[in-house]
């Protein structure tokens, strides 16, 4: 476990994070001390409680539209898998009927060529 000290709304805060994890802490902290800053420039000076709970509310209006959208993408992966697996079908179902359509057109040429290779009445086959 590592320890990060960060800076938000101009207070310090030491932290505990994964070893690993103290950049991704500390632009998380970066973040959302921007986001303070750029409301107290908004709105001045209404209280460091108020900008906090503003700020939470920005980032989990941000975060609902992330997750509306992974949604939205979630359920257009679905529909073209869906998509997909259906082309897969009929091109399975064209590629049997040009199959058969081949083997009948095959079966018809055995038939004519086999015809035409009988003999005549004199005993004279042709081809």
């Amino acid at each position: 476990m590592s320890q990060v000290s960060v800076t938000i709304n101009g207070r310090q805060f030491r932290m505990a994070c994964e070893d690993g994890q103290e950049g991704h802490l500390m632009n998380l902290a970066r973040d959302l001390d921007t986001r303070i800053e750029e409301l107290r420039a908004k709105f001045g000076e209404i209280g460091d409680t108020r900008l906090t709970v503003i700020a939470a509310l920005t980032i989990a209006d941000s975060l609902a539209d992330t997750a509306a959208r992974i949604k939205r993408l979630e359920d257009d992966l679905a529909a073209l898998q869906s998509a997909r697996l259906e082309a897969v079908n009929i091109d399975a179902a064209a590629r049997a009927a040009i199959a058969a359509a081949l083997n009948a057109a095959a079966a018809r040429i055995e038939a004519i060529t086999a015809k035409l290779n009988q003999p005549l009445g004199a005993g004279v086959p042709l081809g």
